[in-house]
């Protein structure tokens, strides 16, 4: 029997709260702050990342959690986003 496979995406999805890094999902608390905390938590970890078990991958996830409730990070990521899916489109032709 063949498995559909399933898409990658990354984000949080609206549907239901849970963050999509790829196949790997995880569920994020439904309050904003809550979603603010683990964010900043992350990227701080992130900083950190020359220590071990903490690593400098936490930055990104941190932004994307924090994306989801502060505008201006939102903005960045979107601004990101264009710019990574233009790049890729002008390599491919």
């Amino acid at each position: 029997m063949e498995q559909k496979a399933k898409k990658r995406r990354f984000g949080v999805d609206p549907a239901t709260g849970r963050l999509n890094l790829g196949i790997v999902e995880t569920p994020l608390p439904r309050s904003k702050a809550g979603r603010i905390v683990i964010g900043a938590g992350l990227v701080g970890g992130g900083v950190l990342g020359f220590l071990p078990v903490l690593g400098f991958w936490m930055v990104p996830v941190g932004l994307l959690v924090l994306s989801q409730d502060l505008g201006f990070v939102r903005r960045g990521r979107r601004r990101v986003t264009l710019w990574w899916a233009r790049r890729r489109q002008g390599r491919r032709g």
